[in-house]
């Protein structure tokens, strides 16, 4: 076993494992979700900065499946405003990280994914005009929550979903934005000296489980069977955060500082 595996749990690689295939499954038929499954759960193993840097080169390679048809659906404005107002505010969620403490990341990583379940499963929509000021906006909390929490979509997705558009617009959008602020996130790291080669191979290993969930994810989306995909993603989001909660903890499950 590699020197950086052995340092985990037993049970917590195979728990990152199921989570990133899990998150991948949902990303593949519902345009996102990764995070929000991916995040909760693997934070409960390695301190913040691994866990996203986990998740951002797993994401990299997962996601090709959809990419090919992204291109052709995709919004080109909204994306170009959208990845501008993630440039300049990513940086100052990853600076915020670096005072965070693992216990704190948990509860705003679960508390997050459990404010955008229960916005997504409500309905809550935004009904006024949309301006290009408001999508750079929409850009900017997306890349101060990626560098803060690791995820970026919460509100680029509540966004989308206020959005008069069809379902292959949307996924192609949120699906691209990701992909985008994964390349964006490693650079910034990169810059911030955060870039370690253990949660580095991690990811990289991690690819095939999410790959093979996307692709399954990809494969079995229907468009007029939307709602069902959407309620399947939800218990997996929904069944991440409170898992990810430090409220269970029985001892130190950290075991990467």
């Amino acid at each position: 076993m590699p020197d950086f595996l052995s340092s985990l749990p037993m049970d917590g690689v195979g728990w990152i494992a199921l989570a990133a295939f899990a998150g991948g499954l949902a990303r593949g038929f519902a345009g996102f979700g990764t995070a929000l499954i991916f995040l909760p759960i693997a934070a409960q193993f390695m301190q913040p900065f691994w866990a996203i840097l986990t998740l951002t080169l797993m994401e990299l390679l997962g996601p090709l499946p959809a990419l090919a048809k992204a291109r052709k659906d995709v919004d080109r404005g909204d994306l170009q405003r959208m990845l501008l107002g993630t440039v300049v505010m990513l940086p100052v969620g990853l600076f915020i990280l670096g005072y965070v403490t693992p216990d704190l990341y948990r509860y705003g990583v679960s508390g997050l994914s459990l404010i955008m379940l229960v916005v997504l499963i409500s309905g809550l929509r935004y009904r006024g005009a949309v301006t290009s000021r408001m999508v750079t906006g929409i850009g900017g909390a997306g890349g101060f929550l990626g560098g803060l929490v690791g995820q970026p979509g919460p509100p680029v997705i509540v966004f989308y979903m206020s959005r008069p558009l069809g379902p292959q617009i949307i996924r192609a959008n949120v699906t691209l934005y990701l992909f985008f602020y994964d390349l964006l996130i490693l650079g910034y790291m990169a810059l911030f000296g955060r870039l370690e080669v253990a949660p580095a191979m991690l990811g990289l290993l991690l690819v095939i489980p999410n790959f093979l969930g996307n692709t399954l994810g990809a494969y079995l989306f229907r468009p007029e069977q939307e709602k069902l995909f959407r309620a399947v993603a939800y218990a997996l989001i929904g069944a991440a955060a409170l898992s990810g909660l430090p409220i269970w903890n029985t001892g130190d499950t950290h075991a990467i500082q």
